[in-house]
């Protein structure tokens, strides 16, 4: 797999998995438990890359102000392509919005 050369402020999607007893509107790849009492599916999440750190690994922002760091060569997270950043352009920005007033933290 080709490692992406991502830079701050890039609109990534990311593929979460999750598991619940019941999957929301936006699941997919619904999978039943082998008793069928719960689900595991897919969730896509519109992050923005705060920031890339020097040992390959991406900082990511999330609408809610939460800060996940995951590998560049992580296979669920992609950049988002020019149909999906003009579809889903109301929640890459609400992610540019709730950064307004968060400092962004400092590393040495």
């Amino acid at each position: 797999m080709v490692a992406h050369s991502f830079q701050a402020g890039d609109w990534v999607i990311y593929r979460k998995t999750k598991h619940s007893r019941n999957p929301g509107p936006r699941a997919a790849n619904i999978d039943a438990a082998a008793h069928g009492d719960e689900y595991s599916y897919t969730v896509d999440k519109f992050w923005i890359v705060a920031r890339v750190n020097d040992d390959g690994t991406i900082l990511l922002r999330t609408r809610g102000g939460k800060r996940h760091t995951i590998g560049v060569d992580d296979f669920n997270v992609r950049k988002a392509n020019w149909w999906e950043r003009w579809r889903y352009r109301d929640r890459f920005e609400s992610v540019e919005g709730a950064a307004v007033n968060q400092v962004e933290p400092q590393t040495s």
